[in-house]
């Protein structure tokens, strides 16, 4: 699940989430661990501009102090980045920030990337948002190299030439996942050809079957047989009957329907689908947490 109160969009942000505190978030991120979710998950931006404050709001909390937060307070659920706008900074911070939380976390990162869409965020970190597809792609190789087994890792490439420059700690894991974010055709083709994994943006159900084709081909053609991730965000989720306007496109009734409507993904081609619950404050979005886990999770697999 997408962690809610770490950023407060306008899309999906309960009200109840502007007034919510660190200690909130604590506690959701502690019933999901317990729960048994795969993942938690947190967004990334720097700065709104004041022109689009009105529908992203300004609440993004930064998602390395925020995973590495949450590290301390759980202790199975992995630790995602969706996504982390890897275009804003240098490989090699980027690979320090999140090596770090790999290590101090026991290898529990999964680093999602995207290309980012607001212009004045780049602009002013002095970042080339005209370009921010190819700054991405050679950035993922760039990340590939850094987030390595070497303490000195090597990369020469068109915008970015590193070597001889040791980082430790190193990442826990042996080869930390990269799943790359968005929908656009360069973004499935940049997650077929250099991604561990794919993160789409919003794609409803009738759109994923091309989508997944087209991450096949593209892998097949290149001869990539490396394990890969397909992810989907599902649509809102309330289990049980709410007596409240939930809003039409959320998905709410018994377990086995909510069950049988959510194992169409996997018939799809998905691996693994990003919830939102609906709520109107803490308490309830954890029982809801505690409710899917208990009565329809072992329905999915």
């Amino acid at each position: 699940m997408q962690l809610p109160i770490q950023s407060q969009s306008t899309l999906y942000a309960e009200p109840w989430e502007a007034g919510a505190t660190p200690d909130d978030l604590a506690e959701i991120a502690r019933a999901a661990d317990r729960a048994g979710f795969h993942y938690l998950a947190t967004c990334d931006h720097v700065a709104i501009p004041r022109r689009l404050a009105g529908a992203m709001g300004t609440t993004w909390y930064d998602p390395v102090a925020t995973l590495a937060y949450l590290a301390a307070l759980t202790t199975r659920t992995l630790l995602l980045s969706h996504v982390a706008v890897v275009g804003l900074r240098h490989p090699l911070l980027t690979a320090k920030q999140y090596a770090t939380l790999d290590h101090l976390s026991g290898g529990r990162l999964v680093l999602g990337v995207g290309a980012g869409h607001v212009q004045e965020e780049f602009e002013v970190l002095g970042a080339d948002f005209a370009h921010r597809g190819a700054v991405l792609d050679e950035s993922v190789d760039a990340l590939r190299a850094a987030l390595g087994s070497e303490e000195f890792p090597e990369f020469h490439g068109r915008l970015f030439d590193f070597q001889d420059l040791g980082q430790r700690p190193r990442p826990a894991q042996e080869r930390v996942p990269i799943w790359v974010g968005g929908s656009s055709p360069a973004a499935v083709r940049r997650a077929a050809l250099r991604g561990d994994g794919w993160l789409p943006q919003g794609d409803p159900r009738d759109k994923l079957p091309h989508q997944i084709a087209r991450i096949r081909e593209v892998r097949e053609k290149n001869g990539i047989e490396r394990p890969f991730c397909v992810g989907a965000i599902a649509e809102p989720l309330y289990v049980g009957e709410a007596r409240w306007d939930l809003g039409r496109r959320t998905l709410s009734g018994k377990p086995d329907a909510l069950a049988d409507s959510l194992r169409e993904y996997a018939a799809l081609g998905v691996h693994q689908i990003q919830l939102r619950f609906r709520s109107r404050g803490r308490a309830e979005l954890i029982d809801q947490i505690a409710a899917f886990a208990a009565d329809v999770a072992p329905h999915l697999t």
